[in-house]
């Protein structure tokens, strides 16, 4: 039998989540140090993404293309702020096929160059713009340090990459999509995510600006769950992508770029998990419900399971599974679908038959609280409306959660104390680079983002300057 219990969050969160992804059979590691392996678990939880997000992209005029996972190297290295913010994350192809190749190729660790390059040879006018491109992906980011799912040597993403003839669109495209993602988080994963602009040190590397979502985990840190960037004209200029405008005048293009990865089912682990396992939102879930048949004797199976079959029909456009194992107990598949985090159990035995009922049980509330017995008339919508209940409790939770774990702070000692072991701090902030370099070595507290709709003015908490700008700090993964 598999191991079901796990060391709980308080005990050490870190073993939590990592025990956590690999039991519930999300995850595994790869052969090669630093790389992981998805399971169809996991990657049915990955597809639920893709769909939710495809959905959106193609709503706003986005298309899907692919490109190539070799890049010449050289292509690297046509703007400077890019090629020295992944130079240390670069993986290097030099043979192939038996032969040292004339020019390295890199494996992709974000697709802005050959993309690029593409865009130059498709644009010449203003009637080609804009291009709006999506790719589903893997990259490649020669990390150290790994973690599944938040930070891997290989990982799945999904890169939009648009060309646009005015600054002003492309800055709307760039807000846009963080918009796109920040819908996504809230409604379909319950994470209440926080949009903002990022900081000139903690900005993409060759963009004029970063947006991100981040996210407040059960520790107290932070996790960047998606970003979106304002390119500007940077990587059209090493790149030669221009156009003619309507007056015949020969023009760069503005780029955005904006992914969101695998790293976001580590988001939904540490946003809804309890130490029992896994607690999935409805909405994303690979198994909306799982059915449990429930009988001692021969006799009584032909009723339950003729009540299981009626049930799994009526709930129909639903992900269901049916767990008809044998030789396992009931409370061994209620404990295995529990660390699994599907949504909602149905239990139908002997009694539920002759009663007329369905058992049902809610993953995000325990013990008898979260169980309840509905009429087998009107089962489907019962079970429909408890589903969409558990989505919203589930948001309910984890934005009360965030705002118990965002802290105002006045001074440097309370921020201190604040990012050590609480969570956040929110602080009036005076934007200076050098203090933000100086707090991150001290406290390892980054700053996330800039905080939206500020109204009035404050006192910075680090350098007492008068600002008007707000901002997050966090620890973050």
């Amino acid at each position: 039998m598999e191991d079901l219990k796990l060391t709980t969050r308080a005990e050490n969160f870190s073993d939590w989540y990592n025990q956590l992804v690999q039991r519930a059979e999300l995850a595994d590691y790869g052969p090669v140090r630093g790389t992981m392996v998805v399971r169809p678990y996991g990657w049915a939880l990955w597809e639920n993404i893709q769909k939710a997000l495809d959905s959106r992209f193609k709503a706003t005029g986005h298309v899907n293309a692919a490109f190539p996972m070799l890049i010449p190297q050289s292509f690297m290295t046509k703007e400077k702020e890019h090629v020295e913010g992944f130079a240390p994350e670069l993986a290097v192809v030099t043979y192939g096929g038996g032969q040292e190749l004339e020019e390295p190729l890199v494996l992709r660790p974000t697709s802005e160059t050959v993309i690029g390059t593409m865009y130059a040879k498709w644009i010449q006018s203003y009637r080609d713009l804009p291009i709006l491109i999506n790719q589903w992906a893997n990259v490649v980011r020669w990390e150290m340090r790994t973690k599944l799912f938040l930070r891997t040597l290989e990982f799945y993403w999904q890169e939009g990459h648009t060309a646009h003839a005015t600054e002003v669109e492309a800055v709307e495209e760039t807000e846009r999509m963080l918009g796109v993602y920040a819908d996504f988080a809230i409604n379909e994963a319950a994470v209440p995510v926080i949009p903002g602009r990022k900081s000139e040190n903690e900005k993409f590397a060759g963009a004029r600006a970063t947006y991100s979502i981040e996210a407040v985990m059960q520790d107290g840190k932070a996790l960047q769950s998606g970003t979106s960037h304002f390119l500007g004209q940077n990587f059209s200029k090493a790149f030669d992508i221009k156009f003619l405008d309507e007056n015949n005048q020969l023009q760069y293009a503005w780029t955005t770029s904006w992914g969101l990865s695998t790293r976001f089912i580590g988001a939904i682990i540490m946003t809804h998990g309890d130490d029992q396992g896994l607690v999935l939102p409805p909405n994303l879930a690979p198994i909306q419900v799982v059915i449990v048949p429930i009988y001692r004797k021969d006799e009584e199976k032909g009723a339950v399971m003729e009540a299981v079959a009626r049930v799994s029909a009526g709930l129909d456009g639903l992900r269901v599974h049916v767990d008809d194992r044998e030789g396992i107990t009931p409370g061994f598949k209620f404990n295995h679908w529990e660390l699994k985090g599907v949504p909602l159990r149905v239990e139908i035995g002997p009694k539920d038959v002759q009663n007329n009922t369905l058992a049902i049980s809610r993953r995000d509330l325990p013990g008898r609280e979260g169980k309840r017995f509905v009429p087998m008339a009107g089962f489907e919508a019962a079970i429909r409306d408890e589903l969409k209940d558990i989505q919203r409790a589930l948001l309910t939770r984890a934005i009360d959660f965030r705002d118990r774990h965002i802290y105002d702070v006045n001074n440097y000692d309370e921020f201190k104390a604040v990012v050590e072991d609480k969570g956040w701090a929110k602080v009036w902030w005076s934007d200076d680079s050098d203090a933000e370099k100086q707090i991150k070595e001290e406290t390892k507290a980054t700053l996330r983002c800039f905080a939206r709709d500020v109204e009035g003015e404050g006192v910075c908490f680090y350098s007492g300057r008068k600002t008007n700008q707000v901002v997050y700090f966090a620890r973050s993964y």
